[in-house]
């Protein structure tokens, strides 16, 4: 009935086949009324699913007084990841652009063609590890800064290079930066960005450094003048 309310109201023409299958839900190549791509993705309702998303809609101040319904809670991360996306895309990050959500699905940018959905990093030859690791370390900083968000999870399996450029997705459980232990979330994703890109060659800032620059808010520019 949802994907059935999408059509009625002109945002999908067709749900054709699975594209990914993540922790939350499965992504699905979909087309709107002029046949360009979208991807849907369908939420889990599971109890496994409820269990894991709890802890990161109960404690989101946005989503106050949310909590023990199963469905409530599903729902709730649609509406946040939504909510989410539109937050970095207004900080001008590269992530999938929202369209609409309702219930356990979210419509969304298609990254990739024809073809296949753009490659998660991780599967990615990279030319120069250490532009790319510049790249993907401005999501976390910039998002932190702009966004007021920390991803939460940020990894080699949630960024996509399409264009030979990153794009951050799964945004779903990403807190405001005034979460009580978001710092300990963005050391989290940092810690994850620099092993991956260590181990593929790049040159790697110090957490300690980054976590500094991000709390203290040095400036590059700052920093060169010196």
């Amino acid at each position: 009935m949802t994907l059935y309310e999408f059509m009625k109201g002109g945002y999908i023409d067709s749900v054709q086949y699975p594209v990914s299958t993540g922790k939350e839900g499965n992504v699905f190549y979909a087309t709107d009324e002029d046949g360009d791509p979208l991807a849907l993705k369908i939420f889990r309702t599971s109890t496994s699913t409820f269990k894991k998303v709890a802890k990161y809609i109960e404690g989101d101040p946005r989503f106050r007084g949310v909590a023990g319904n199963r469905w409530k809670l599903i729902y709730a991360w649609v509406n946040k990841e939504f909510r989410n996306l539109q937050r970095y895309m207004e900080a001008g990050l590269p992530v999938p652009e929202p369209v609409t959500f309702d219930k356990n699905c979210l419509l969304m940018e298609y990254i990739g063609d024809e073809s296949g959905p753009a490659p998660q990093l991780k599967d990615v030859t990279l030319d120069d590890p250490t532009e790319m690791y510049d790249e993907v370390l401005s999501f976390i900083i910039d998002g932190w800064k702009d966004a007021h968000l920390v991803h939460g999870d940020l990894s080699e399996y949630n960024v996509l290079v399409w264009e030979d450029q990153p794009i951050m997705i799964d945004c779903g459980q990403a807190m405001t930066n005034d979460f009580f232990n978001a710092k300990d979330l963005l050391v989290r994703d940092i810690t994850n960005v620099n092993r991956f890109f260590k181990n593929r060659g790049a040159d790697v800032i110090g957490l300690e450094k980054i976590v500094d620059e991000i709390m203290n808010g040095t400036d590059d520019d700052e920093e060169e003048e010196e």
